[in-house]
């Protein structure tokens, strides 16, 4: 069984930042492409961010170029990281990590298999 497990999150300042982190055992879902959603009240969820296996392969939704940065560990543990850095207000929501076993990355919340419990960040001014 796949657990996504999510760390990170919290209250912090405009401007500010935050690291998320997403890891599952690389045993149970190999070669997995792993993505950051988030999902605003009354708000439809929405992809931030998504890697593939290699991490060579990387997109970002326009709101967050230039400010997230998605990263990755590949072990016995894999491990997907979120730096946001410089957050603003409307980035406040709440995260959710996600992971498929394909080669390409997508951005389609569909398209993921497997996801985590979602972690709060909320930005204050």
């Amino acid at each position: 069984q796949v657990q996504l497990v999510e760390t990170g999150g919290g209250l912090v300042q405009a401007g500010g930042s935050l690291r998320l982190s997403c890891a599952h055992d690389g045993r149970t879902l190999k070669n997995s492409n792993m993505a950051w959603f988030r999902q605003a009240p009354g708000k439809e969820r929405e992809i931030v961010a998504a890697i593939d296996w290699t991490g060579r392969s990387t997109y970002y939704a326009d709101s967050v170029k230039g400010r997230f940065t998605i990263s990755r560990e590949n072990g016995e543990k894999i491990t997907a990281y979120l730096q946001m850095r410089s957050l603003k207000l409307h980035d406040t929501a709440v995260y959710y990590c996600a992971a498929r076993s394909a080669t390409a990355v997508v951005t389609g919340a569909a398209r993921y298999d497997y996801w985590g419990q979602g972690t709060q960040v909320t930005v204050s001014s």
